[in-house]
């Protein structure tokens, strides 16, 4: 993969580490290694849950900006989809997904955090897409994951002004889900996945993915993307385990394999 980025896993959840010191900027390297790791963890049977993390003081300040720079409009052109399609796979692991943020989570920082499902933040923490400064737009996700979390209105506010957003601010508008302490990131994040370990893992993927391909679409389609992925789930032992347990149980008590 590459020494910019780990993957460690413990207790079923795999932790996507991001280490390129001082700030965790997204050079190529680390873009493509983010991708293959996301891979690697969407693959993986021992992985019910993913926290992308880029230590106690920074998630990710944005691109490489000394590598942008000398970059042409064909080189760009060139680069362009590769830098959308290192986010676009991390939306896609199809298990649940949490940003741990600490400092700054700025530009493509940002961007790899709005393609996680969660995002628990440091009261420290900074959040915004700058990229209008440089004289450009934000190009991995953020124009449209920004506008679909918030609304238009608010991400073309944040957007156009380049503007840094707070932790509070962040959680008023619904751009984070949980701010806590510093110290404390990382530990929330775990606890905000572990109900998922041990979890329907097919259930949880196809509820993923309904949420994330209806909200792309109008009502009808996406409640027929709701019918084919809720009659699918008929075909795995985690529905007649479930189901079974209920039935003689009572609810909540069924063990899954995950199968």
């Amino acid at each position: 993969m590459s020494d910019l980025v780990s993957v460690d896993v413990e207790g079923g959840i795999a932790t996507i580490l991001l280490n390129r010191p001082p700030m965790n900027a997204l050079n190529r390297e680390i873009q493509a290694a983010l991708a293959a790791a996301a891979v690697e963890v969407g693959e993986r049977k021992d992985v019910s849950g993913v926290i992308l993390y880029g230590g106690e003081k920074v998630f990710a300040a944005g691109a490489d900006i000394k590598e942008m720079e000398t970059m042409s409009y064909t080189d760009m052109a060139d680069h362009s989809g590769a830098l959308q399609d290192f986010t676009r796979t991390l939306a896609r692991i199809p298990k649940p997904t949490v940003a741990a943020i600490t400092g700054y989570a700025l530009g493509g920082g940002c961007e790899v955090a709005l393609a996680c499902d969660f995002r628990v933040a440091a009261k420290n923490a900074k959040l915004g897409q700058p990229e209008i400064l440089l004289g450009i737009i934000p190009g991995a996700g953020g124009t449209q994951r920004l506008a679909r979390l918030v609304g238009p209105a608010k991400a073309k506010e944040i957007i156009f002004s380049g503007r840094f957003v707070s932790a509070d601010e962040a959680l008023a508008i619904g751009l984070v889900d949980e701010v806590v302490e510093a110290q404390d990131v990382y530990a929330a994040a775990r606890a905000r996945l572990a109900p998922y370990v041990g979890g329907p893992a097919y259930a949880i993927r196809a509820a993923k993915e309904a949420i994330d391909r209806g909200v792309e679409v109008d009502l009808d389609s996406g409640l027929e993307i709701e019918r084919m992925l809720f009659a699918s789930l008929f075909a795995t032992k985690d529905r007649a385990t479930g189901m079974r347990s209920f039935v003689e149980n009572g609810p909540g008590k069924a063990k899954f394999e995950g199968a």
